[in-house]
């Protein structure tokens, strides 16, 4: 007899049952709080690590996902085992993932300096042996406890449904709790700490609850109260379905992601309202659908599926005409959005305990085949995460992804509808009913939902369309009629060269040569427009002008304008589709004599890792001696005391940090020279022989001088900003206070 077995006892009675199962649940549900926090600090970490591009997200969430797959089938194999100490086992796994957890941040710094040159593949095999461990424990609770909760009540789909119910909405309970409390206020280490402090008390309460009560066999054979009933569905049959929920469901978390992004300028929050939503609205489905499977009969249970997926596509038909007709009432269509989310994940959350229900009997190989169909279920997600994420985001847009998920829905309740053990007439009305609602949904999504960019963009009903539209995997970019970028929804740029009509602050690249006398080579973190590039690539004194862009959509904008399309053809420009701090990570033999960065408002989702201490630090070895960093700190205070804190020497240059490790070589009467002879695509962009033009640059230098309030010295700006901390990877800087629009002082 193995430690993990217990010699067969009297059945216990039904109240301690009953007990028994609260108890479970209330640990099963503060179970699903750290392994939420877990996933958001650990993707947090790898994306700083393997850069945030559609590829390493990719990447890092699909291991996520194929660990946790892994661990059910782990879980599954324990399972089959006679008398299985279910909360023994959960005690031991929480306090092996608490474990794993304290050092997990640790490892992750450690490694990923080890391998981030390795190719695509081998990164993607080495994230998921970084989460192996952990994901494997995670997935491996599930199946236990099904099976323990089966055997005592008889009842598959009930038991599935109850422990997904209180496991999911702990994650949503914690998705919500990281992004308005835990990252806002304490940061990415103390959210594990705070993750592992909960692990341990659950494996404790888990491990105390087991041994206070001795007598309770856990899974004894004879636990249930009535016979297990053979299953409506073959095995197969249900493992496809589930595989087919899965990658819809996946799908459906991009693509209402990609839109609420969108609505809000990309902010960490709608991240987390997005994922909080769905994770809630499944947890409710799953726990009607444990009631549903308590009273129903089976043949009624399979007809409320089918049902329920339905309305799915329904509320999925509803979501993009809705933001789009309703974008007039302003930040309020968001909630709007987040409502019809929970609708949607609702629906879906029901699928895979009707399935459980279905196909799987309540016997000692309940465990084992629960497994099976929640791998396949996750393995469906992973691969959503792939095909939509990755693949498909890249070629479809919003409307077109909306039908092609509205198709799918209708595919999925087609299989169930098509299985049902009812008459013909009764299932030809159902599908009928299915194709119906795809019809109408096909239609009205491109009808209704036209201009959903341009509403949602301008909060208003918009009364004209964008002059360009660019959707890929990486983003949404659009162009206003007045030649205004915005990435995701947030302004990002004009295409405008013109110093003497500066409508984009494009006086700030022309500025480069009054900090250093000879940036011959220069790096570019950000394209956007393509104007900065084009000022700075026509500076006299550049000889090479590197520049990283993380979505190549942008090169695509380029090609159409004039003003700048020749910078794609310069000989002095090399354009690199990457993730800026990734790629200075992955070239250290690289050496600047300015890096210039226009990055984007500070509160932005990822944009820490491009303000914090650490990459400051990490830029100041790829500057030659003498050289500059020039970046937006997007009149963040706390943004600027980083920079001055990091670097020996700067000042506040508009709202522009330039910052060296050497005193800067502030030259006016250099700039003017520079200035006065500046040309772009071969026209001179000031005649010396007309008054205006000699008189305006007189005015900027005036405008712009070293007394002016547009530049303000590191030892002023230090005394200024006492009170504001300092902006780290760890407390992700502003970007989860965006909801409280507040920089946290000290």
């Amino acid at each position: 007899m193995t430690s993990l077995e217990l010699p067969t006892v009297a059945p216990p009675t039904t109240a301690s049952l009953t007990s028994r199962v609260r108890l479970l649940c209330v640990l099963f549900f503060f179970s699903g709080f750290p392994a939420l926090i877990y996933q958001l600090t650990w993707q947090r970490s790898l994306f700083r690590i393997f850069g945030v591009n559609t590829e390493s997200v990719t990447i890092v969430v699909t291991a996520f996902m194929l660990g946790l797959g892994l661990g059910s089938l782990a879980g599954g194999w324990i399972s089959k085992r006679r008398n299985v100490r279910a909360l023994l086992l959960l005690g031991i796994i929480e306090l092996l993932t608490a474990a794993f957890g304290l050092v997990s941040l640790a490892i992750f710094e450690q490694v990923g300096h080890l391998v981030a040159d390795l190719p695509l593949a081998a990164l993607a095999a080495i994230n998921l042996l970084l989460v192996l461990i952990p994901t494997l424990l995670m997935g491996a609770t599930l199946p236990i406890l099904v099976s323990y909760l089966a055997r005592t009540s008889g009842q598959i789909g009930s038991a599935v449904g109850t422990l997904y119910f209180v496991n999911t909405l702990g994650a949503g309970a914690a998705c919500l709790a990281c992004a308005t409390v835990i990252f806002p206020l304490f940061g990415m280490h103390a959210a594990v700490w705070i993750a592992a402090g909960i692990n341990l008390a659950v494996g404790i309460g888990a491990i105390s609850v087991h041994y206070a009560r001795p007598d309770v066999t856990e899974t004894s054979p004879a636990n249930h109260a009535r016979s297990p009933a053979r299953p409506l569905l073959a095995m197969p049959f249900v493992t496809v379905v589930a595989m087919l929920g899965g990658f819809i469901s996946l799908s459906y978390e991009i693509f209402l992601f990609r839109t609420i992004s969108f609505a809000t300028g990309s902010s960490s929050l709608a991240f987390a309202l997005t994922l909080g939503a769905f994770l809630i609205g499944i947890a409710v489905g799953a726990r009607n659908a444990a009631q549903a499977c308590d009273e129903l009969v089976p043949r009624a249970a399979m007809r409320k599926a089918a049902t329920d997926l339905i309305w799915a596509n329904i509320f999925g038909a509803a979501f993009l005409p809705l933001m789009a007709q309703l974008a007039w009432i302003g930040p309020g269509v968001i909630g709007i959005g987040i409502v019809v989310i929970y609708l949607i994940a609702r629906q879906w959350g029901a699928l895979l305990p009707y399935l459980s229900q279905l196909g799987i009997s309540a016997d000692s190989r309940a465990g084992m085949q629960t497994a099976i169909l929640y791998f396949a279920n996750i393995l469906g997600c992973a691969s959503g995460a792939v095909l939509t994420g990755f693949v498909l985001s890249n070629w479809l847009g919003l409307k077109a992804m909306a039908v092609f998920l509205l198709a799918g829905g209708t595919s999925c309740a087609v299989l169930l509808i098509a299985a049902l053990p009812a008459p013909a007439t009764e299932r030809m009305r159902r599908g009928a009913i299915a194709a119906a609602i795809l019809i109408i949904g096909a239609i009205a999504n491109p009808v209704i939902a036209s201009r959903v960019l341009e509403n949602l963009q301008s909060k208003g009903v918009s009364d004209h369309g964008f002059a360009q539209i660019v959707e890929n995997r990486s983003g949404i970019i659009t162009v206003d009629t007045d030649g205004t970028v915005y990435g995701n929804g947030m302004y990002d740029g004009r295409f405008n060269t013109d110093l003497k009509t500066d409508l984009n602050g494009i006086i700030r690249p022309y500025a480069l040569s009054l900090f250093h006398p000879a940036p011959r080579d220069v790096l570019m973190i950000g394209l956007s427009s393509g104007s900065w590039a084009q000022v700075i690539a026509s500076n006299p004194a550049v000889a090479s002008l590197t520049i990283v862009e993380i979505n190549r959509g942008y090169l695509e904008l380029i090609k159409a304008q004039p003003d700048v399309q020749s910078i794609l053809r310069n000989p002095k420009v090399r354009i690199i589709e990457d993730d800026g701090r990734r790629w200075l990570g992955h070239h250290p033999e690289m050496r600047f004599d300015a890096i210039v960065s226009n990055t984007t408002w500070h509160f932005r989702a990822n944009i820490t890792n491009l303000l914090s201490l650490e990459f400051l630090e990490l830029v100041k070895q790829h500057l030659n001696p003498g050289g500059v960093f020039f970046y937006n700190t997007t009149d963040s205070r706390r943004a600027q005391r980083t920079a001055c804190t990091a670097f020996s020497h700067g000042a506040r240059f508009t709202n522009h940090m330039v910052v060296s490790q050497t005193p800067i070589a502030w030259d006016f009467s250099r700039w003017r020279t520079v200035l006065e002879n500046y040309r772009i695509d071969g026209k001179a962009e000031f005649d010396l022989n007309d008054a205006a033009d000699r008189s305006w640059i007189e005015s900027i230098m005036t405008r712009y001088g070293r007394g002016s309030a547009r530049i303000e010295e590191c030892p002023e700006l230090l005394a200024a900003t006492t009170d504001r901390t300092l902006i780290t990877d760890d407390n992700m800087g502003t970007e989860w206070r965006y909801y409280l629009n507040l920089e946290p002082r000290s």
